[in-house]
């Protein structure tokens, strides 16, 4: 089975590759600079040049299935239309030539960002609440979320599922991204953490999702792909503990945090 993959220099997309290849699969990767990439060398992995905004449908003959994984998720853009191209409209066009194609199915990774959150009764699915704020006001939440509109309006077209990880970490984090809060607590004998936490999910438990989804996945469905639920104090407690590493934790209280973003957001 062939497999077409967006973003395998990412975090998500460098562990996902590593495993399906682990499982037989062959995978085409779209890369910027195959030259770069050196993470990964293997017989059954062609690495593409180019990027989303390529028309990609010379590359999709003979494929099974579709990951995109890849977005434009930096957090300093301040124009919705920076975000919307890549994370909507490249979608919109890689989809649509995948149906031309007639590959069998799309699995669309996007943000748990766009769910809404909050304890719910038994037998309630989380995943049908809608985005709350702060996220809302989010313009990467925003994009993802209209991009996941468009995608499941394809489904009598072409199967797909949508996949809704929380905050990844994990190993290959090549620029990094998420593991910034891992060497920030590494690099220092102090340090500053905010009131809250996040929900933390091993990227390995979101390939185990996603690989699970290429056959199994319902035509339609969008899947949680979470871990654990940890205040940033636990998250920094849990790093030293694991590398041994001492330093004095420092809370930040909430209202020098919101005078913080106020600042960043003029």
């Amino acid at each position: 089975m062939t497999i077409f993959l967006t973003g395998i220099s990412g975090l998500l997309g460098t562990n996902l590759a590593s495993l399906l290849l682990e499982q037989g699969y062959y995978i085409k990767a779209l890369v910027r600079k195959p030259q770069d990439f050196k993470t990964i060398t293997h017989e059954k992995l062609s690495l593409i040049p180019g990027s989303l905004s390529d028309d990609l449908s010379g590359h999709l003959k003979n494929v099974d299935s579709i990951i995109h994984a890849a977005a434009e998720c930096r957090q300093h853009l301040i124009s919705y239309n920076d975000y919307y191209q890549t994370n909507c409209i490249a979608t919109a066009r890689l989809i649509d030539a995948a149906i031309k194609l007639k590959v069998r199915k799309f699995i669309y990774v996007s943000t748990a960002n766009t769910i809404g959150y909050g304890i719910d009764t038994v037998g309630n699915s989380i995943e049908f609440k809608p985005m709350k704020s702060p996220f809302k006001k989010s313009f990467y939440a925003r994009s993802k979320a209209a991009a996941e509109a468009y995608v499941l309006q394809q489904k009598d077209k072409i199967e797909v599922n949508i996949i809704n990880p929380t905050f990844m970490i994990g190993a290959f984090d090549r620029k990094p991204g998420s593991g910034r809060i891992v060497l920030a607590s590494l690099k220092h004998k102090m340090l500053f953490y905010p009131p809250g936490g996040k929900n933390f999910v091993p990227v390995k438990d979101v390939c185990a999702v996603i690989k699970s989804c290429i056959i199994n996945g319902t035509n339609g469905k969008r899947y949680l792909a979470v871990g654990e639920n940890l205040s940033y104090f636990q998250f920094f407690k849990t790093l030293q503990l694991l590398n041994n590493h001492h330093q004095f934790l420092i809370p930040i209280p909430l209202i020098i945090l919101r005078i913080l973003g106020l600042s960043g957001d003029i």
